[in-house]
């Protein structure tokens, strides 16, 4: 499987491994003065999950309030509707998760 029709061809080269002629003589590159910090990912799952309120805390839904809402009580969903605050003690990994909230 190692023929040259089996190899996958590697960029601005043609099938013997020679550069093409209509490709650029060389890797085209932006050269700039300035250096930039990397960007932090923000965590998906987290940014679906918890939002920045204006006090810098996280606010979160709740648990338990989805579905099988027969059973339980009135009282009891009427609180699964107010907002969830995330405790202080989490409050650090969420917001390691969420740089830029």
């Amino acid at each position: 499987m190692d023929t040259p029709e089996h190899r996958p061809q590697q960029a601005g080269k043609g099938m013997d491994g020679k550069r093409d002629s209509k490709s650029p003589p060389g890797p085209v590159t932006k050269t700039t003065t300035e250096w930039h910090m990397p960007k932090i990912k923000t965590n998906r799952a987290a940014a679906k999950r918890f939002r920045k309120i204006a006090s810098g805390k996280f606010k979160a839904g709740h648990a338990f309030k989805s579905h099988i809402l027969t059973k339980k009580s009135t009282k009891r969903k009427r609180g699964l509707r107010a907002p969830n605050q995330i405790r202080d003690c989490d409050t650090k990994r969420v917001a390691r998760m969420l740089p830029y909230a």
